[in-house]
């Protein structure tokens, strides 16, 4: 079908490369600023004078609100016009990152942060429902990974330019930079964009709104404190327990109304359960193993945080070149081989960090980055694209929340775990204090050694989770298998 002969909801024609591209460029901004005050830490402490603990709260914040906010936009996106609630979101967004750029306070400055959450949680499962509701089933794969450009390489890089800008600029202009692009792309919505979603008047129901918002909320906080405070710690348990309690609440009473909020009989789909799950694991190895790896290269071997995120640009360029290439493949192939071929690069890229020393060339690290990021090009879109196909086109916003939901626990969870072997470890290994005053390089010595120990032991789980995402591909169906249950889709 030629681009011209694109029709919206009300059957006009549109141009659907200028929407993909608007949606893309859009979501480069938003995901972009997920990672982008990693490494703006200790200014930001500096300039308002705060501790680590509560500088944290400008990522941990963020996760929780664009958690909160993914499983409510499946209702929003059923109920406006797909046009009008893109903008809305970029705008959200574009104020939240103003406030941020004019902070003057550190409560400014992490307000502006959750409220450039709510943009984020709202645009990013918008662009995927668009995507996959706009191309036909058998061309969704060429435009998620057109996507997965984006939602790949965007938080990749963001480490790296962070420190450039922190090391050369003001930390203001880590927002001020993103203002442009933002404002482009609401301004290029209002001619590109389309209403291209069909919309119903479903009713809000407030009391699974409230159970989402509590349930998922507290089970995020719950994991995001892990790392610093440990399992046994009274908030995370509470945090957890709770969480586990309001979703369990919330999912039965979705399966008893009759117009769901969250409609999570898209389970009944087998070749899309599969690919949540798949999906699910496979961000559990990526973003735990890319918490863990800054780590060893800026503690262990004593490198800068630009330079830390510079060793792993590579890896990120990779994915970037690859999602548009396995988009492709994957239209023509099916998602079974590539996801196989994959997870079986991304397994074999991670054993290798198990085994890391303090000497460890950095040309290896940088090889072994890349070939994982390779192998999770080849599984994160193609199979998210191959759960939706499995969908009716009515079910495409429902699917993409839950699936965007699993993904953001699992990447609290799989962070959760590792970050707390690698302490965990590292403080069991540790020599005793006495060694300290009798042989103190004896003691620096033995102590690097257990922190090697921690990561190598985090690696050994992380390779544990490409195991098992490993396992998961072979229920995958191939292509011919999958092909005759692509019904329902755009056409």
């Amino acid at each position: 079908m030629a681009e011209t002969q694109s029709l919206d909801a009300y059957g006009k024609p549109y141009n659907r490369g200028l929407l993909l591209a608007t949606v893309i460029i859009g979501t480069f901004a938003t995901v972009l600023t997920q990672t982008l005050l990693a490494t703006a830490y200790p200014t930001l402490m500096d300039t308002f004078n705060i501790s680590t603990a509560t500088v944290q709260w400008l990522t941990t914040g963020f996760l929780l609100v664009n958690g909160i906010m993914i499983p409510i936009s499946a209702w929003l996106i059923n109920r406006y016009n797909s046009k009008y609630l893109y903008i809305t979101a970029m705008t959200t967004f574009f104020i939240g990152t103003w406030i941020c750029w004019q902070a003057s306070s550190f409560t400014m400055l992490l307000v502006g942060r959750l409220v450039e959450a709510v943009g984020v949680g709202l645009s990013m499962p918008l662009m995927q429902t668009i995507t996959l509701s706009i191309f036909p089933p058998e061309r969704r794969g060429t435009a998620m990974g057109a996507a997965g450009l984006a939602i790949g390489l965007a938080p990749a890089i963001g480490p790296t330019l962070s420190g450039w800008v922190i090391d050369n600029y003001s930390w203001r202009v880590l927002f001020s930079m993103i203002l442009p692009i933002a404002g482009l792309v609401i301004l290029a919505s209002f001619f590109t964009m389309r209403k291209v979603l069909k919309t119903s008047k479903p009713t809000l129901d407030v009391l699974s709104a409230i159970l989402s918002t509590i349930g998922f909320g507290s089970l995020l906080y719950g994991f995001s404190e892990v790392g610093s405070e440990g399992w046994s710690n009274r908030t995370v348990i509470v945090g957890i327990v709770v969480g586990v309690i309001f979703i369990t609440l919330f999912t039965w009473r979705q399966l008893k109304l009759e117009k769901p909020f969250l409609e999570l009989h898209v389970f009944q789909t087998p070749a899309f359960t599969i690919s949540s799950i798949l999906s699910a694991v496979v961000n559990m190895a990526m973003v735990g193993a890319e918490m863990v790896l800054p780590l060893y290269i800026q503690t262990v071997r004593g490198e800068s945080a630009f330079h830390s995120g510079l060793t792993l640009l590579g890896g990120a360029v990779m994915m970037g070149i690859m999602s548009p290439i396995t988009g492709r493949i994957f239209d023509r192939l099916g998602a079974k081989h590539l996801a196989i071929t994959g997870m079986t690069l991304l397994t074999l890229g991670t054993i290798p960090f198990a085994f890391l020393t303090k000497t460890t060339p950095m040309i290896n690290v940088v090889i072994l980055y890349a070939i994982r990021m390779f192998g999770i090009a080849m599984v994160m879109m193609p199979v998210t694209t191959a759960g939706m196909n499995a969908l009716p086109l009515h079910l495409i916003s429902h699917g993409t929340a839950v699936n965007n939901t699993l993904r953001q626990v699992a990447s609290s969870v799989g962070t959760a775990i590792l970050i707390s072997i690698l302490t965990n470890v590292t403080n069991n290994t540790m020599p005793a204090k006495s060694l300290l005053h009798h042989s103190p390089l004896q003691y620096k010595s033995q102590a690097m050694d257990a922190v090697v120990s921690g990561y190598h032991a985090a690696f050994i789980v992380a390779a544990g989770f490409c195991v098992v995402g490993l396992a998961i591909t072979f229920l995958l169906k191939d292509k011919n298998a999958a092909g005759a249950k692509m019904t329902g889709g755009a056409k």
